[in-house]
């Protein structure tokens, strides 16, 4: 997989050429703060981007419900038992519109199976023409790969968005496992599927078709080779691409491409690319205070996520870029960045690539805390381990020697900080490698080898006290 253009310049040209649309931006203003902001984001300033095939602009920020509000106020990922709050989903919806926000994206799979409905309800109040809805043939459960379980999953989610059309479908997930090539053909050719979807895309129920990449870059290659062959086209894909996978996606973990690939491969061939995961689940927002510093020095205004969104949001061939905004307070400072997006000049770039070598270099696990691994069957949670662990690294809390003057104090923080923030009985110890969690890792993590490294390595700090 050879990259035509060196990883670190590559960048330069896109953001040069991102500066020439300039016709569909406004005048540009700083972020938001790291304390949450009053300021209330313009309206009528959205930053927008053309969708070459139909012409319409869709706006760069785009609302992806995998991250609800529930009812006791915090967000399906966090208490997976609450419902739904609908009447924030409600809310939260009206505001986002009314600033310009028009590209909804959610999933069969998101928030337990209760995503698409809690989007249809919230959207169904406002005209059909406000809004673009992207939602996807999930490929979660074997169960649901047969030719008529497919027909009948996206029936379902017209029914339950209550529309009849689809602005933009997406092969959920493709090349994501140990089997990624054999996932792909299961799910989506051998049964004929996407050959029907065609036929929909053709019947105007679909009015973009696409799919999202997670995994084997083989998988990703061939849907592009069958693009340029003519067998299927492909109005959209939705990748990864943030300023640390930007060169490092590979070198954190073998089984990722780097998003300068994937990104370049969908420019030349003018496919429009929707972003996922601008703050790799949050990483990129929660940061070491070193590092938070030097950001904050170059521009004291800004918040950390801003950088990572105007970063995901200046290339010109990003069509929109997806945020989980369970919080009115995340939706608004979003807003803020995008109305209108200020895009990363080449000096801002050259900085970004210094930040992403000090993340790189404190080696911490890929986790995002998606929560796909969980539940575990004896009971671990996965992603508070990694969690945890990650914290100690960013805060200095992970000590390696006895001699080292600091250690006393850096071990006692990780053991009494890991007692409180997991459980006894759901912490890596209890890991017997089964493998279970695996294969639904969309950062492709081998997590019993983590959960062994963990285990070791707090067994070692108990013993040496």
């Amino acid at each position: 997989m050879a990259k035509d253009i060196n990883r670190r310049d590559f960048f330069k040209v896109i953001g040069a050429s991102a500066l020439s649309t300039s016709a569909l931006l406004s005048s540009c203003r700083r972020g938001g703060n790291d304390v949450a902001s009053e300021e209330e984001p313009d309206k009528d300033k959205m930053t927008y981007r053309v969708n070459p095939k139909t012409g319409e602009k869709v706006s760069i920020l785009g609302y992806g419900m995998m991250r609800l509000p529930v009812v006791d106020g915090g967000g399906v990922q966090n208490n997976q038992d609450a419902p739904i709050d609908q009447d924030m989903v409600n809310r939260q919806i009206d505001y986002a519109l009314a600033h310009g926000l028009n590209y909804i994206d959610t999933s069969p799979a998101y928030c337990k199976g209760q995503s698409e409905q809690a989007t249809g309800i919230a959207l169904h109040r406002h005209d059909r023409s406000e809004y673009f809805i992207a939602t996807k043939l999930s490929n979660f459960s074997p169960q649901t790969w047969s030719r008529e379980a497919s027909m009948e999953m996206f029936e379902n989610s017209l029914k339950e968005l209550q529309v009849d059309y689809v602005d933009y479908l997406l092969l959920h997930a493709i090349g994501m496992g140990a089997n990624g090539m054999s996932d792909f053909y299961s799910r989506y050719i051998d049964n004929g599927i996407l050959d029907w979807l065609v036929e929909q895309r053709e019947k105007g129920r679909i009015r973009n078709l696409g799919f999202s990449y997670h995994g084997d870059i083989h998988v990703f290659d061939l849907a592009l080779k069958w693009h340029d062959e003519g067998r299927y086209h492909w109005d959209f894909a939705q990748i990864e691409l943030n300023y640390l996978d930007w060169n490092y996606a590979d070198e954190i973990n073998n089984r990722n491409t780097d998003a300068v690939y994937l990104y370049g491969e969908l420019h030349k061939r003018n496919i429009p690319a929707v972003i996922m995961e601008p703050l790799l689940g949050g990483r990129l927002a929660k940061m070491p205070d070193n590092i938070v510093a030097k950001m904050k020095e170059r521009e004291p205004e800004s918040t950390v996520a801003s950088w990572a969104f105007r970063f995901a949001g200046t290339p010109d061939g990003v069509l929109t870029v997806l945020s989980g905004m369970t919080y009115m307070e995340n939706l608004r400072e979003n807003l803020r960045t995008y109305s209108p997006l200020r895009p990363i000049t080449e000096e801002e770039n050259a900085f970004l690539m210094q930040i992403a070598d000090d993340i790189y270099n404190l080696k911490t696990i890929p986790c995002n805390e998606c929560n796909y691994c969980m539940p575990c069957p004896y009971g671990i949670n996965i992603p508070a381990v990694f969690s945890h662990y990650n914290k100690c690294i960013k805060e200095g809390n992970l000590p390696s020697r006895q001699e080292d003057p600091d250690y006393r104090r850096a071990r006692r923080a990780f053991l009494i900080s890991y007692d409180r923030d997991v459980p006894k009985l759901r912490q890596a110890n209890h890991c017997i490698c089964c493998g279970q969690c695996v294969p639904h890792c969309p950062q492709r993590i081998a997590i019993p080898r983590e959960m062994r490294k963990i285990d070791r390595y707090t067994e070692k700090l108990k013993q040496n006290g």
